[in-house]
């Protein structure tokens, strides 16, 4: 079972809104591209078809507030900065800051299966 952090999690989160995402995410465990000689951890080397899909089930089940959902499709599905999400929500740009960390929290909490609590990072809850 693969721990979800905060940055996996931002990391697939596009593929959640668009299809094609996922043709240009990147594995983190395949070799980079001009190591010839790269080998993979076999045991990892097809996982990110496995973390799209949980990527997509957790969007749907994970308990977001209807604020936090707002943030993530304007920053991960549509690509807006703060400001222009915070002017769309009819809130600050922090205020957007926040819901998204409360988001990303709350989606590898639920990933992981536990319960969120503010600042959750899996690598801290594992130590």
């Amino acid at each position: 079972m693969t721990a979800y952090d905060r940055r996996l999690v931002e990391h697939l989160l596009p593929a959640v809104w668009d299809d094609e995402t996922a043709y240009g995410i990147r594995n983190p465990q395949a070799p980079d591209a001009d190591m010839p000689k790269g080998t993979t951890d076999p045991k990892a080397a097809s996982t990110l078809f496995a973390h799209l899909a949980d990527i997509r089930r957790s969007w749907a089940a994970a308990p977001l507030s209807l604020g936090e959902r707002q943030a993530l499709v304007l920053r991960y599905g549509a690509d807006l900065p703060d400001d222009e999400a915070g002017a769309l929500q009819g809130v600050t740009d922090r205020a957007v800051r926040y819901r998204l960390e409360r988001g990303v929290g709350k989606l590898a909490a639920w990933l992981n299966g536990r319960e969120y609590v503010d600042g959750y990072d899996e690598l801290e809850a594992a130590a």
